[in-house]
C-alpha cells in the first residue's frame, strides 16, 4: 500500500486549513480534531477539507509532512555553516532545545500521528513515508559533512541520522513531560554519546 497523495490546492487556503489542524491536534488531541472545527477555523467549507484531503487521519499526516519538510530545510541551513564536529555537535543542541522551548506543537503533533499510525493501516503508511524521508534528507547531511571532512563517521550516515533521531525524540518527550527540571546535565550526556559517533577522537 502506497502513501496517498493530497490533490494540490492553493497556497493561502492549503496553509490556514494545515494551521488549523495542526493548532487543533496539539491543543485536542486527534479525536476532537473534527472536520467541523478545522474547517471553520480555517474559515473554509467540511467539504473543501474532504475533497482535498478526503480523510482527517490524511490532513493531519499532511500537517507533519509539511512541518518535517520546513524542519530539514532548516536544519540544514543551520548546519550548513559547521566546520568541525564540535560545531555540529553545538548546533544539534540548540536544535533541540529551540524546537522544544519554541514549537512544542510539533513534537505533540507528530507523536499523535504516531500512536495513530498503530492503529490505522493508512496512517502506518504514511507515517513509514515520513520517516524514510526524514532519514535520507538526514543522512544526506551526514554524507556530505562526512565529504566535507568536517566529520568522521563511525557508522553509516543513515544509521547516525536514525540515531540522532531516536535521541532528540526521546529528550523531547521527556523535556516536555518535566518542563521544569534542568536538562543540562543530560543534554551534556546525550552530545557525549553523539561525539562517539562523529568524531574520530
Amino acid at each position: 500500500m502506497e502513501a496517498a497523495t493530497p490533490r494540490p490546492i492553493d497556497g493561502a487556503r492549503a496553509t490556514a486549513i494545515v494551521d488549523a489542524m495542526r493548532l487543533s491536534v496539539a491543543r485536542r488531541g486527534v479525536a476532537a480534531s473534527t472536520f467541523e472545527h478545522v474547517a471553520g477555523a480555517a474559515g473554509v467549507s467540511r467539504g473543501l477539507l474532504h475533497y482535498y484531503f478526503g480523510t482527517k487521519e490524511r490532513l493531519l499526516a499532511e500537517v507533519v509532512r509539511r512541518d518535517c519538510d520546513l524542519r530539514m530545510a532548516l536544519l540544514d541551513e543551520q548546519l550548513a555553516g559547521a566546520s568541525s564536529a564540535e560545531d555540529f555537535v553545538g548546533l544539534l543542541r540548540v536544535t533541540l532545545e529551540e524546537l522544544v522551548r519554541e514549537d512544542p506543537d510539533f513534537i505533540t503533533v507528530v507523536f499523535e500521528l504516531f500512536l495513530l499510525s498503530r492503529r490505522n493501516e493508512e496512517v502506518a503508511v504514511e507515517f513509514a513515508e515520513l520517516m524514510r524521508r526524514t532519514r535520507e534528507a538526514v543522512a544526506a547531511i551526514l554524507a556530505r559533512k562526512s565529504a566535507e571532512g568536517v566529520l568522521v563517521l563511525r557508522a553509516e550516515p543513515d544509521a547516525v541520522g536514525e540515531v540522532l533521531f531516536g535521541l532528540a525524540d526521546g529528550l523531547a518527550l521527556r523535556m516536555l513531560g518535566e518542563p521544569d527540571r534542568d536538562w543540562g546535565p543530560t543534554i551534556a550526556s546525550a552530545l557525549d554519546a553523539v561525539r562517539a559517533l562523529l568524531t574520530d577522537s
